[in-house]
């Protein structure tokens, strides 16, 4: 499908993407970058690529295809330095959560003679690093690309192309849409998942190994979402600001509605809520979204699938 890709962080999405690569045989180069020393030689050990580099603008150089696979706050940065190393007709895409803040800080830094479509595929897991990754990941979950106005039809299709080609459904959406629908379906979660742990953290009425012991219950699925990269959280709040704070809203009012039938008694709306909650979970499961396995299907020898 491409005669180089280049992929610019190695750590789950990265090395997830190389693993698809090499079992679809999408790319006779896969050309490997990441700034720790360490992640770069356990892909190598891996043996996951074809070349590593310890410099993004090398492992760009003659790609085809170029995948921002680091958290949204290095994107900057690593699209200036690579700049000058995209050929004439490359496709640069990312793998980032948060969208309108990276179609408007990079635009402006890409060069015309490059294809630049935005990407998000909605999969992963709370785990990190190289060795994390696995072929798998991306099959039957969505990727949604955003494309900026005027992008060249043909990039458009042959980048959906290559993300079908590992295993994923794609979506075209607008940006701003996008992090809108992901502020609630990802953002505000994980928000609240950090945040109930933390307050757990902080109890003095009961010690962490009470937490940690009775946690079966749905702290347990709670710790499970804060466990995740927190660079790259840090980040998506930070550049999805607006979406996350008109979200957070909405939530707090719906969490004082619930506050105050739970003070009265309202047992009627409780369970109107509950059943209605009860069957958009349903709605999940019948879309393949997830399975209705015991415990999520999630058992400690199976692979977590904690969308980002």
């Amino acid at each position: 499908m491409f005669e180089k890709i280049a992929i610019i962080g190695i750590g789950l999405i990265g090395s997830s993407i190389v693993r698809a690569i090499a079992r679809g045989k999408l790319a006779a180069e896969v050309s490997i970058f990441d700034k720790s020393a360490d992640a770069l030689a356990e892909a190598e050990t891996l043996g996951l690529g074809t070349k590593y580099h310890a410099s993004a603008a090398d492992a760009a150089v003659g790609a085809d295809l170029v995948v921002l696979c680091t958290p949204v706050g290095t994107y900057l940065e690593l699209t200036k330095s690579i700049a000058g190393s995209l050929k004439p007709g490359a496709i640069l895409t990312d793998t980032g959560s948060v969208k309108g803040h990276v179609l408007k800080t990079l635009q402006e830094h890409v060069p015309e003679h490059v294809h630049f479509i935005p990407g998000h595929p909605i999969s992963g897991s709370e785990k990190s690093g190289p060795s994390a990754g696995y072929k798998e990941l991306f099959d039957h979950r969505w990727c949604v690309l955003t494309p900026p106005e005027g992008a060249d039809e043909t990039a458009v299709d042959q980048l959906r192309a290559f993300w079908e080609a590992i295993g994923s459904d794609v979506e075209i959406m607008d940006a701003e849409h996008h992090d809108m629908v992901l502020a609630i379906t990802s953002h505000l979660p994980h928000l609240i998942a950090y945040n109930i742990v933390g307050t757990a953290d902080h109890l003095e009425s009961v010690s962490k190994s009470e937490v940690i012991k009775f946690s079966a219950g749905g702290f347990r699925d709670f710790t499970r979402i804060a466990a995740s990269d927190p660079v790259m959280w840090r980040d998506v709040f930070l550049t999805n600001k607006d979406a996350v704070m008109e979200m957070l809203g909405r939530f707090s009012e719906d969490l004082s509605m619930l506050q105050r039938a739970v003070r009265f008694g309202d047992g009627e709306k409780l369970e109107e809520l509950f059943t209605r909650t009860r069957n958009i979970r349903r709605s999940i499961i019948d879309a393949g979204q997830e399975t209705d396995a015991p415990d999520f299907g999630r058992h400690p020898a199976s692979q977590d699938d904690g969308e980002a």
